[in-house]
């Protein structure tokens, strides 16, 4: 089944990372470019903090969750799969990835200093969240 798909993502780059190895690994592992709004703003000890944010649907979304998905190993996609319901807020599915390991072209779930990606569906009853989601991870490649 096809899904009405969007996708959000946001990256908080530090003054001590490169916000260009960030934007090449993006285009490297789902071919996005020029996507992402750059908003600088300051932390709180006064250090400059630059925030990458993308928003994107249709077809552009679709093409990103199968490029997703399709570069998870088997193990991650069990894991997210069996975290749905803890992962999923208002029909939105929480994903954070270790901004580390992505930079070296790894995918590896990770709670701080992440890349935050949210995958939202309309989902009009509660009790379909697991199943939709479900089927979006299982047949996105």
């Amino acid at each position: 089944m096809v899904y009405k798909l969007e996708v959000t993502i946001d990256v908080i780059i530090h003054a001590t990372e490169d916000i260009s190895k960030f934007l090449k690994s993006f285009e490297d592992m789902f071919e996005l470019k020029d996507i992402f709004t750059v908003n600088q703003t300051t932390g709180h000890f006064e250090n400059p903090i630059t925030v990458l944010n993308a928003n994107f649907g249709k077809n552009q979304a679709q093409y990103f969750v199968e490029r997703f998905v399709g570069s998870l190993s088997s193990e991650q996609k069990k894991e997210l799969v069996e975290q749905i319901e803890e992962r999923t807020v208002d029909s939105r599915f929480h994903i954070r990835l270790d901004k580390q390991e992505f930079i070296k072209g790894n995918l590896a779930f990770k709670e701080k200093d992440t890349i935050k990606i949210k995958i939202h569906t309309p989902i009009y009853n509660k009790k379909d969240t697991v199943k939709i989601f479900s089927d979006i991870l299982q047949n996105a490649n």
